[in-house]
Order: C-alpha cells, then structure tokens, then sequence
C-alpha cells in the first residue's frame, strides 16, 4: 500500500514538473497565467514568479492585470526580493489607485525598504530612504488600517539612525579627536533631546573636554577647563545619580585644581 501511495506522488510531482515547463515554453499566456495563479495559490512563489515575468508585459491594462500584478507583487514579497517587490508594489499602487489593495501595496512597497535596512553600524542610505517611504505612505493615507504598523517601524528606523549618529559622535572621543567629538556630540544632543542615550553623550561631552582642557597649551587651558566645568554641571544637572558620577567627580577634581594655578 505504502509504495503505491509513493508511486501516486511520484506520478503527480512528475505531472507537475511537465505541466510547468510545458507552460514556460508554451506562447499561450493564457495557460501561463492559469498555471501562475495555481502555483502562486500553493504558496510555489518561485516558480509562479517565472511565469509571471513572461506574462507582465502582454497583461499590461487587461481585466486581469490588477489581480496579476497584485500576485506578481506578493510573489516576490514573500520570497524576500525586497527590491524586486518594492518596485511592484510601488507599481500596482500607482497603476491601480482605485484598487481594494491600494492601501495595503503602497505599505508593503514602503516596508519592502525598512526591510533592506541595514544594522546600524553599516551605511544608513535604505534606512534614510525606507523613512522617506514610510513617510509619504503615512502622509497619503493618514486613516489607514496599516498607519500604526508604519509609525512603528519608522520608529525603529529612527533609532537605528540616532544610534548610527552617536556612535559615530563617541567614535570621535575613543580616538582622541576631541574637538571633533565635542562639535558631533553638541549636534547629537540638539537633534535628538528625547534620547534615551542622552545621559551617555553628556558624559562623554564632559570627557571630550576634559581631555581637550588637560592636554591644552597654556594659553587655551583656562577656557577649555571651564567649558569642561560646565559639561559636567550639564551632566550633574540631566541626572544627579549618574552612572559616570564617580568619573565624572574625578575629572571635576582635576579641572578644579588645574583652575587654581590661573588664580594665583
């Protein structure tokens, strides 16, 4: 009984392996269509993807083409082309405004970008470019079933930028280019107030001016140690039980008693 069941499958993949190269070669795209959907239905996104790459151009403004372009769309979706079904979708959305799956293509399009964002220490430019989609969708459709979802993952984009930002501020500090680190660190600060990594970049504000100050020729040392004082009150002031307080203490030491050798 068991090898008769083997044979059975056997029997019907190898029909189906005929049925699909036979559609491949055929000109009829009404076959290739028919096939595409079945296979596209049975979740085989790969080989539906081929059929319908043959057929896109001959189903161009058919009554069939919204459903075709819908699936040609999702195929590569769910196979992970995110390039390939940003550009679809994109399409559809803009080919199909009065479609029942405007809304829905025109958030995948968007999200196909957030999808090819990179982890934060690499080049940012599809993350740039997926906050700019997401954005344009949230903006036309500001009452969509999809708006949370986008917010969302706009959100984690933003993070993933305001971390690249800061890290590459404290990059600065960690290879003793402080004046750099103070001017990077001052515009993280101003372009991100509601940071959660605002306590971090006040302390290493304060160490980047603190190791200016010290390691200044005379002439600029007493100036540098003051801003190094204020840096520290900045930090005290945001939060009075800092982590870095005991550090911080250290360094307003020594700034302190360095400020007394310009006192005499």
């Amino acid at each position: 009984m068991k090898k008769i069941v083997a044979l059975l499958i056997l029997a019907l993949v190898l029909g189906s392996c005929g049925e699909y190269q036979k559609a491949l070669k055929t000109e009829d795209v009404g076959v290739k269509y028919e096939l595409a959907e079945k296979l596209y239905d049975a979740g085989k996104y790969s080989k539906a993807i081929r059929l319908f790459e043959q057929i896109a151009p001959a189903y161009r403004g058919k009554p069939q083409a919204e459903k075709m372009f819908y699936m040609y769309s999702q195929a590569y979706y769910k196979t992970k082309q995110y390039v390939l079904a940003g550009y679809q979708f994109e399409s559809f959305a803009s080919n199909y405004p009065r479609s029942e799956k405007v809304q829905e293509a025109a958030y995948l399009g968007a999200k196909c970008y957030s999808m090819l964002s990179p982890v934060y220490s690499l080049d940012q430019v599809d993350t740039f470019k997926a906050i700019e989609k997401l954005q344009n969708f949230i903006d036309n459709y500001p009452n969509s079933e999809y708006l949370k979802e986008a917010n969302e993952t706009m959100r984690t984009l933003n993070q993933k930028i305001e971390k690249k930002v800061y890290e590459n501020a404290i990059g600065y500090n960690k290879i003793m280019d402080y004046k750099s680190a103070l001017i990077s660190l001052d515009n993280f600060i101003a372009d991100y107030p509601g940071t959660s990594l605002k306590e971090n970049a006040l302390y290493f504000k304060l160490d980047s001016a603190y190791n200016l100050a010290i390691n200044s020729i005379p002439q600029k040392m007493e100036e540098r140690l003051q801003i190094a004082k204020v840096a520290h009150t900045t930090l005290l002031r945001y939060k009075s039980d800092t982590k870095y307080k005991e550090k911080a203490d250290d360094m307003l030491a020594r700034i302190e008693n360095e400020l007394q050798k310009f006192t005499k």
